[in-house]
């Protein structure tokens, strides 16, 4: 019985390690490979690290955890975008200085009044750490703070580190035209396009060698690039654990449909999923026929899309309670699918469909937001004069190509 007992233990450990073996992830982020360095860039430093739930290894152990139990590795100062650093604050929640409860450690916060580390925050700090899951998009407010931080740095005599991570969207994707002069801002900070087809460290060397960053700034940046990524990879395939960016970017297939749904999100008209269980999946109003508008959806045959009706009701957020109509977004091909254009052709369809709805002039007040997400007020002034698609094409396809070969000089990966 002992013999067998002992034989069962033996063999189950075996096929566990087997089956473990097998999942390993493909890819080493840069938490991962620093480590397998020994901290070595960072030994005897005074370390502040940028980072949110996102900053983690395969196990996932958070990477505030690995920098503050490193031999020699001195972690003195966090710095939290939005969401804080251990992701406890909800979407647009003020965050305050406060102390983490695990290490004790000060943590600043980045979103809001302060968009870039002070030079009082960064006292005694030597090495100034960038570790977050970026999305691939403009929009989404990470890169702002992460560019900010650049320029403190570079401010301060501090070194960056960008711990690199996967582009979710792959490295090869680029849609949309570049920011314009009087556009900047939290949601467009820098003159890209809205999908740029770079990993954030591949960023942060552009940003920071072709002079993007605020007033020229130029930072001494050290890029940990990751092992064994490729740049037509999307997160699926890397064989990392997706940690949700943010509450409404839940899976690792989210930051697509972000891309697709987010500018029309902004006008405060429509519901996109958020606040129900499908956050940037939907194309939704009280007045919309779901049947009418999937027909229609589907009728243009968009390349790497379908589109299912769907009757609901968001459990929060814009519009909750109320008996929504509309359309669900299914991805069906990466490779094929456009995702900054499919909102305007939905807008197309519906005000083909609903000539009386003032789509943009019931959202007024929400212009300038679109604009910013926009990078520019031009696609919403001409578009909104035939609502059609194709009025507006020109100017979200003008900047890709220029960008993609200015952009290529700062790959890391192939």
């Amino acid at each position: 019985m002992r013999n067998t007992l002992k034989i069962f233990m033996i063999t189950t450990f075996i096929f566990f390690n087997i089956l473990f073996a097998n999942n390993d992830p493909i890819v080493k982020t840069g938490i991962e490979v620093l480590r397998e360095n020994n901290f070595d860039i960072l030994k005897n430093k005074n370390v502040g690290l940028i980072t949110n739930p996102t900053g983690v290894d395969s196990k996932p152990q958070s990477t505030i955890d690995i920098l503050y139990q490193a031999k020699d590795v001195n972690l003195i100062a966090m710095f939290a975008p939005e969401h804080g650093v251990r992701g406890d604050y909800t979407a647009g929640e003020h965050v305050d200085t406060y102390i983490d409860n695990v290490t004790g450690v000060t943590v600043y916060s980045l979103y809001g009044k302060n968009r870039k580390p002070s030079a009082e925050m960064l006292k005694n700090v030597d090495v100034l750490i960038y570790d977050i899951q970026d999305t691939g998009c403009r929009s989404y407010t990470y890169i702002s703070t992460m560019g900010y931080a650049m320029t403190a740095a570079a401010d301060n005599n501090i070194k960056f580190v960008v711990l690199d991570r996967p582009n979710p969207l792959n490295g090869n994707r680029v849609e949309g035209n570049i920011v314009e002069d009087g556009y900047f801002s939290m949601v467009s900070a820098f003159p890209i396009p809205y999908v740029y087809g770079l990993t954030c460290g591949e960023l942060a060397k552009m940003l920071n060698e072709e002079k993007m960053l605020p007033d020229d700034a130029y930072c001494d940046l050290t890029v940990v690039p990751m092992k064994n990524w490729k740049r037509n990879m999307s997160f699926e395939n890397t064989g990392l654990l997706w940690v949700p960016s943010s509450p409404h970017i839940p899976h690792k297939y989210s930051p697509f449909y972000y891309v697709a749904s987010g500018m029309i999100g902004e006008l405060g008209i429509f519901n996109i999923g958020v606040g129900y269980t499908l956050p940037f999946q939907i194309y939704s109003a009280k007045w919309i026929d779901a049947q009418l508008l999937a027909g229609k959806m589907n009728n243009l045959k968009l390349p790497g899309v379908i589109f299912r009706p769907i009757t609901f009701k968001p459990y929060y957020s814009h519009l909750k309670g109320e008996k929504l109509g509309g359309v669900q977004i299914h991805i069906i091909d990466h490779s094929k699918v456009n995702l900054m254009s499919m909102q305007f052709r939905f807008l197309e369809v519906v005000h083909k469909l609903y000539p009386k709805q003032g789509i943009f002039s019931e959202a007024k007040g929400r212009h300038k937001m679109f604009d910013k997400v926009c990078g520019t007020d031009k696609i919403r002034k001409i578009f909104t004069k035939n609502y059609k698609f194709d009025d507006i094409k020109p100017i979200l396809e003008k900047d890709i190509e220029k960008f993609r070969q200015k952009s290529k000089k700062y790959y890391l990966y192939k």
